[in-house]
């Protein structure tokens, strides 16, 4: 059967992708943010990952307000970069999974939940960076990628609470595909960042890195902050931390983190970045190939 192996969480700021495409990664600037990816990027060669189902939010490259689906999943085949005003990036077409996109799909709405299903879309940053951040500069994509959108960009945006449950009902749907696939669940956006208005500029560390121990271990506290809460405290896109929880409740009860990385700034944005383990009790076997804890 298909099974959950890992979550990743993290930021999926633009200038990444600007810093990535122009071989700047390496310079004074970008150097600590990528540096602490180099661990993941190892262990995912480790790892080789199937399929990724890659949680982010588009920037009206495929959405705008004509149609605002709080959860949409890609069922497509391919998905090209989105021009988003200056070209699309130079990074490899994302393929899907369909046959897995389809079942999970039809779990979910089965589950209740009303997904919407889109067949054909450009994707944006948000779902290209983060490919580029744990794979790097490659001919092609390591492994097939299922989208799925959220909205948290009009609000309401779901809840903290929908997002998590949806995690676990995606859980349950791979769980029943009946291919052999290592399935990783990403939940990308954030951190603390606002972009407009008096509090432009907003990061709040502290808060953030609460955040990132909330989703080691088995506390589901995470799942029951109020979006007032994200405003006040995280600016107004804080909120797309959401969807770091559809990855969280993707892995079941209890985790454990392989991997953290936090850094300020990243233009006018936070950077968070984690690597979690489902963790059924027995503990986790550190000591081989892409397993050890890298804290920062």
């Amino acid at each position: 059967m298909a099974r959950i192996t890992a979550g990743v969480a993290s930021s999926h700021v633009p200038l990444l992708g600007v810093a990535h495409d122009f071989g700047k990664d390496r310079d004074d600037y970008f150097s600590p943010i990528f540096a602490g990816y180099d661990w993941t990027r190892q262990w995912e060669k480790a790892e080789k990952p199937d399929v990724v189902v890659l949680v982010y939010n588009d920037h009206a490259s495929a959405f705008d307000m004509k149609i605002i689906p709080t959860f949409a999943i890609g069922c497509g085949e391919r998905y090209k970069p989105a021009d988003e005003g200056w070209g699309p990036r130079k990074v490899p077409d994302v393929i899907g999974h369909p046959d897995l996109a389809w079942h999970i799909a039809q779990s979910l709405i089965l589950d209740e939940f009303d997904m919407t299903i889109i067949n054909e879309m450009d994707v944006d940053h948000g779902l290209t960076v983060p490919l580029s951040m744990m794979f790097g500069d490659v001919p092609e994509w390591p492994c097939k990628v299922i989208p799925l959108a959220v909205n948290v960009v009009t609000y309401p945006p779901p809840s903290g609470n929908r997002c998590w449950a949806l995690g676990e009902a995606i859980a349950r749907a791979v769980a029943s595909f009946p291919e052999d696939l290592n399935v990783q669940v990403w939940g990308t956006g954030g951190m603390s960042h606002q972009l407009q208005g008096p509090r432009a500029g907003l990061i709040n560390a502290e808060w953030d890195n609460d955040f990132l121990d909330g989703l080691i271990g088995d506390t589901d506290r995470l799942r029951h902050i109020p979006h007032i809460e994200y405003l006040r405290e995280t600016g107004s896109e804080g909120i797309e931390m959401v969807m770091w929880l559809i990855m969280r409740g993707a892995l079941g009860k209890r985790t454990a983190a392989l991997h953290r990385h936090y850094h300020v700034p990243c233009s006018n944005t936070a950077i968070g970045h984690m690597v979690l383990r489902p963790d059924n009790g027995e503990g986790l076997d550190m000591t081989g190939s892409g397993h050890a804890l890298a804290a920062e």
